[in-house]
């Protein structure tokens, strides 16, 4: 039977919102269903753990986010109106303990949302506002939130900063809303943090940089909320030229592989990595099938890599070689400004 990927494009560039496709099972293929515009800009998509509602961002300067019906999976309902959060230019979004967690790119805030009855979402109870900045004048002139995500052990809640060069480890108090930083990770000045990865184990993480191009390997315990960075790799060939902003890594539910996503190399990275979980090696660049890769992710089954291509308008699908880890371009379908592929 045939599953279903839900897209997130940006309308403000000709993307056409919320776009649901249908997933052949034996060959990845998608098969667009329709798309609902009525959220601006849903860039970033995440699903409640019962996998019956769609929660989306609206990434414009006065952020948003909306909640979607799947009660028919081909045809997301949209539920009430996009709730403001209270924070500019939202690029990412997670639920955990009851609340919806917004990372608000331009204000460099996290603000947090309660859910409701039926997963409905509520004013934001407490915006955390991070501070400082970098070395770049202007990538890093102040803070600049860009993901959020609770860690395997589901008592942390890590907040990656591109423009403050860091990682705030916080618990979130459940009944308050109330978000509060147990402490706050550097890493390497200027090399401006976009997103984070784990390890299936859950004591590794991986950091990955848009300034330089490369994963930072970190050691994670959850027992204290500690990140320890151990080592870097980066996700470009040797004599690679040209400005690249990675985006997004996925790492496979086993382990052994990771892949990147270069935007300006319009590449995906292939990645070993080790049985410690500390030592990644790049093994090979492909073509990601298109033009800025803005994200990556892995079929259910992991036997399949997708990549949204937001500046040629495409979601690529790839067949991963289980040994090698290597992605083989298998089909594309036309999704404009394309920036998010989530399997529902």
């Amino acid at each position: 039977m045939a599953g279903h990927v839900y897209i997130g494009s940006f309308t403000s560039a000709g993307g056409k919102g919320l776009t649901t496709a249908a997933v052949d099972p034996d060959s990845g293929a998608l098969t667009l269903l329709g798309a609902d515009s009525s959220v601006g800009d849903p860039s970033f998509l995440a699903l409640s753990k019962d996998r019956g509602l769609l929660y989306t961002v609206s990434e414009a300067e006065d952020g948003g986010a909306a909640v979607f019906s799947l009660a028919d999976p081909a045809r997301p309902e949209l539920l009430g109106a996009t709730v403001p959060v209270r924070g500019a230019s939202p690029t990412h979004l997670c639920l955990h303990q009851g609340h919806l967690l917004t990372a608000n790119y331009a204000s460099g805030t996290v603000s947090v949302l309660p859910l409701g009855d039926g997963g409905a979402l509520g004013a934001p109870r407490h915006i955390l506002q991070h501070e400082g900045d970098g070395p770049n004048p202007e990538r890093q002139e102040g803070p600049h939130a860009h993901m959020v995500l609770p860690d395997p052990s589901g008592r942390w809640v890590l907040s990656v900063d591109l423009g403050t060069d860091s990682v705030r480890v916080c618990a979130l108090d459940a009944d308050s809303g109330e978000l509060e930083v147990e402490r706050e990770m550097g890493l390497r000045s200027g090399t401006g943090p976009r997103h984070l990865a784990f390890h299936p184990r859950g004591d590794r993480a991986y950091v990955m940089n848009e300034l330089d191009s490369v994963v930072t390997v970190c050691h994670w315990d959850a027992r204290i909320g500690r990140l320890t960075p151990v080592a870097e790799v980066s996700v470009l060939p040797a004599g690679a030229s040209g400005p690249n902003y990675p985006s997004e890594l996925v790492v496979s539910a086993d382990g052994r592989f990771a892949w990147a996503a270069n935007r300006g190399h319009d590449s995906i990275a292939v990645l070993s990595v080790d049985g410690s979980g500390d030592r990644l090696e790049l093994l090979e660049t492909v073509p990601c099938g298109g033009e800025w890769p803005r994200h990556l992710t892995l079929d259910p089954a992991g036997k399949r890599l997708y990549a949204a291509n937001e500046r040629s308008g495409d979601v690529s699908w790839f067949d991963v070689d289980p040994a090698t880890g290597t992605p083989t371009l298998a089909g594309s379908v036309a999704v404009p400004a394309a920036s998010c592929v989530l399997f529902g």
